[in-house]
């Protein structure tokens, strides 16, 4: 009796898992497939025909180009800048031995947490304040804030599992403090910097909410131009560009599988070759 009800609740929670994977993926689906509709109007679903049109009205538009350039070049930078901050930030916080350690840490990772309207209305204020006035300079402080928890966070989680006994033996073998970070904990933390940055690179390019408050005409990304065509002119341009978003994090993906492999970066650890 035990074991058929043991396949039961095994039955039950892949049958939930599975409906759960169909709920998030069902509406991708739907978009990228209109996103090739023949039709010339937003018509009913399924597509009848398939075309390209759609992608050549995108990339004909200038204001979807100038924001796909823009969002680019900002999630590259805001990721370099915050896997540079965020990787020395995890090593120094997993180090450090001091009283409130725990709520710098949390103050490092309260963009997880605060909503993101919060922190681009603050951001606003705080970079007005100081003269900043330069939308795509704004922008990129601000995703460099917004990503940096998530660099110090996946970081932090292969730091702890290194433990201590691999740095004592290298300076026990005469390794300088700044040898050991260089040649030994930076090479193992690589898994963690790859999470990291891919996941830096995919909120910088995805986001909206705080972008909304600091973007100018000229700074504008490309999720800020389909906000903004939504609103203006709605068709199924805006479904070929959300599949060009999509086939951007993807593409970060597989760059990450062919550059270190999944298997070799989640598979047994931060040691695993």
């Amino acid at each position: 009796m035990r074991r058929v009800l043991d396949r039961l609740c095994g039955a039950l929670g892949g049958l939930t898992v599975a409906l759960a994977i169909a709920f998030l993926l069902t509406p991708i689906g739907i978009a990228v497939m209109m996103s090739f509709d023949a039709r010339s109007f937003l018509g009913a679903f399924p597509p009848q025909a398939f075309s390209w049109h759609w992608y050549q009205r995108f990339v004909d538009e200038p204001l979807y180009m100038h924001g796909l350039r823009n969002s680019l070049w900002l999630a590259s930078l805001s990721t370099l800048v915050s896997v540079s901050l965020g990787v020395a930030a995890a090593i120094g916080l997993h180090k450090a031995r001091f009283r409130g350690k725990q709520v710098l840490v949390s103050i490092f990772l309260a963009p997880l947490v605060v909503p993101a309207v919060v922190i681009g209305f603050g951001l606003l204020v705080t970079l007005s304040t100081l003269g900043i006035v330069s939308g795509a300079g704004k922008l990129l402080i601000a995703h460099s804030v917004i990503t940096l928890p998530y660099v110090i966070r996946s970081v932090t989680a292969t730091l702890a599992t290194l433990g201590t006994s691999i740095e004592e033996a290298a300076m026990s073998l005469g390794a300088s403090p700044w040898t050991v970070i260089r040649t030994v904990i930076l090479p193992l933390c690589r898994p963690g910097i790859v999470v990291g940055s891919v996941l830096a690179f995919t909120v910088s390019f995805d986001d909206v909410s705080v972008g909304i408050f600091l973007a100018d005409p000229e700074s504008t990304t490309l999720p800020l131009a389909l906000v903004s065509m939504m609103r203006s002119n709605f068709d199924l341009t805006i479904a070929a560009a959300s599949t060009v978003m999509i086939a951007v994090s993807c593409v970060a993906l597989l760059l990450v599988e062919w550059l270190l492999g999944v298997d070799r970066l989640f598979g047994t650890g931060p040691t695993t070759k």
